[in-house]
């Protein structure tokens, strides 16, 4: 029996973790449990030393001390506040009276604000009961196809996941041991894309079925001017006039970047395409409130109501990012800044009160112990784990698959999908992707040769968090979906604009509009691994560190820096069994 257990061991703990989950344990005490017991049950049968478990509390204390984590109540912090202060109702309300006009145009705007409170507040359940709440009423008044409506709601909400900043992408960086910055560059313009995908589904819809998803009658908008004009030339106008500035500043953006940081390297894409679009939205909101303030009457009602509603928000997300991609601020400091900014605005909205700041520290004090409390049950497992060299395991597990690198990406891009359906993305995050991190290291840079290895450990993040996005809708646990089912019509009911009787919104109906989207999703996954470009163009060159010339500076007082905007992962810092880590690769 004790040869048994010797020769099997990783198997058995595998599924011994799954004997614990099964029990409906909590993930965090589950995973501890595993680990503690099969550390034991090791020592016992001859495979580890007694003194195992004695690097166990400086773990424990190093996760406690990680840096990177911070980033994670602070960005919670910022999309609560945002949230809670009504800014989702009027950026819905705002962006439906631009797109209303057009046939698709209410899905679109939900699609357009569900990417706008994806990058501010960051919460999918946040998202798609809002979006639920206030559109999912107007779409089914004005006829939209119900699956449509439905799944037009729940992908956009869980745009969040990919979406700079989220959360999935700083536990993932963490996990890897990357930088949280390069991870957000990674994924910005994949996330954008996605958008567009969503966008352009729409359209088809719009073209092929105008009656699924028909335009906002006359009587059903708001903004318009005295002379009964609609006030959409106006906006376009502003519109074109920042698009130019915006331009402008990209063509001359690199030059004054790089006299100001004192840097010889080009500046990347993604950095120029966020302040660009910094420069753009500044602009507008000037000319509004110069227009507004001066009484000039050169913009329409629609027009400043989109600046007033749509750029604070947008500026904030820019400025945050742009800090982080110009390498002035960290992410965790970017989040810091950010939360900040939510406070400002909600002042400036005049919805902060003693409640909102009380549920706002409340629910991320929630969501920053369950993330600790999940991470020190999976360093508890993994440290059993890696001592039993689980991580050769799972190596020789992969590495006769055939196809090679892009074999093991389609297999583990399987495994992370079905999973998804099951588990939480936490839980995917903290226990599966720690094993096959090693994998990853040794086969994908054969794939993309001339690549550093770490921008390909950030492709291999961005194609993961893609995937990890349709664990919310596929069932029978997308939590998108069960958000949406509890604020959707249960019974039927009657409009209180149109006096109509309404039938009730069924599960059937919010499973299916579910599909075309995951189908969407699959698709961006599989276009970020036949052209990698989009992600490994999004990041500056990695700086290598030598060990004397760092050594050096220490002994000087100097502080040795890596890539600008980086912060230390939790595989970085100091490990009091192991030092410092591997010296650089040269």
């Amino acid at each position: 029996m004790t040869h048994f257990i010797a020769e099997n061991f990783v198997p058995l703990m595998f599924s011994g973790l799954l004997v614990f989950l099964l029990t409906g344990i909590p993930v965090a005490f589950g995973l501890a449990a595993t680990g503690l017991l099969f550390g034991f049950v090791g020592m016992e049968v001859g495979l580890f030393g007694p003194t195992l478990f004695q690097a166990l509390p400086l773990r424990v204390f190093g996760i406690m001390q990680n840096d990177t984590l911070l980033a994670i109540p602070f960005f919670t912090f910022m999309g609560i506040i945002l949230e809670r202060s009504g800014m989702a109702e009027d950026l819905l309300e705002t962006v439906g009276q631009v797109f209303g006009p057009v046939r698709g145009g209410l899905a679109i705007a939900v699609i357009l604000v569900g990417a706008l409170l994806a990058a501010t507040t960051g919460v999918v359940a946040a998202a798609v009961i809002s979006m639920g709440l206030i559109s999912l009423p107007i779409m089914l008044r004005y006829g939209y196809n119900r699956t449509i409506a439905t799944g037009t709601i729940t992908a956009s909400g869980t745009l969040a996941q990919a979406i700079p900043p989220s959360l999935v992408l700083i536990v993932l960086a963490d996990q890897m041991g990357r930088s949280v910055g390069d991870m957000y560059a990674g994924a910005l313009i994949p996330g954008l894309l996605l958008v567009a995908l969503y966008i352009a589904f729409i359209a088809v819809v719009a073209i092929v079925k105008p009656t699924w998803v028909p335009a906002l009658p006359a009587e059903a908008r708001i903004y318009r001017e005295p002379n009964g004009a609609s006030g959409h030339r106006s906006l376009l106008i502003l519109l074109a006039l920042c698009a130019f500035a915006g331009w402008a500043w990209s063509q001359v953006h690199g030059s004054l970047m790089n006299a100001w940081l004192n840097r010889q390297t080009a500046a990347p894409g993604d950095e120029i395409l966020i302040m660009s679009m910094t420069v753009s939205s500044l602009l507008a909101l000037l000319l509004a409130l110069l227009n507004r303030a001066l009484k000039l009457g050169l913009l329409s009602r629609l027009a400043e109501r989109v600046t007033f509603v749509l750029i604070p928000p947008l500026v904030l997300i820019f400025l945050v990012l742009g800090t982080i991609f110009l390498g002035i601020a960290t992410p965790t400091e970017g989040g810091a800044m950010g939360a900040l900014g939510a406070l400002l605005m909600a002042i400036g909205r005049r919805q902060l009160n003693l409640k909102l700041l009380n549920q706002a520290l409340e629910n991320t004090a929630k969501l920053a112990t369950f993330v600790l409390f999940i991470l020190i049950g999976s360093t508890v497992f993994s440290f059993t784990f890696n001592a039993a060299d689980g991580h050769v395991w799972v190596e020789h597990l992969f590495a006769k698959l055939p196809g090679g690198a892009l074999g093991f990406l389609i297999v583990v891009n399987l495994l992370v999908f079905v999973l998804g359906c099951f588990i939480d993305f936490f839980e995917i995050a903290f226990i599966v992707i720690p094993m096959l991190v090693p994998v990853a290291e040794k086969l994908l840079p054969a794939m993309l040769p001339g690549i550093p290895p770490d921008a390909v450990m950030i492709w291999f993040g961005v194609i993961i968090a893609m995937n990890l996005q349709t664990s919310f809708l596929t069932p029978p646990f997308g939590f998108a979906l069960f958000y949406l089912r509890s604020v959707a019509a249960k019974s039927d009911y009657k409009d209180r604009i149109t006096g109509e009787t309404i039938p009730a919104v069924t599960t059937t109906q919010i499973y299916k509009g579910s599909i075309a989207f995951i189908v969407l999703q699959v698709l961006m996954v599989a276009s970020i691994v036949a052209f990698p470009a989009m992600v490994v163009g999004g990041i500056g060159e990695t700086t290598q560190i030598d060990a004397d010339k760092a050594l050096e500076q220490m002994m000087q007082g100097e502080h040795p820096s890596g890539p600008s905007g980086a912060e230390p992962a939790a595989s970085e810092a100091f490990d009091p069994m192991q030092g410092f880590g591997e010296p650089p690769k040269k």
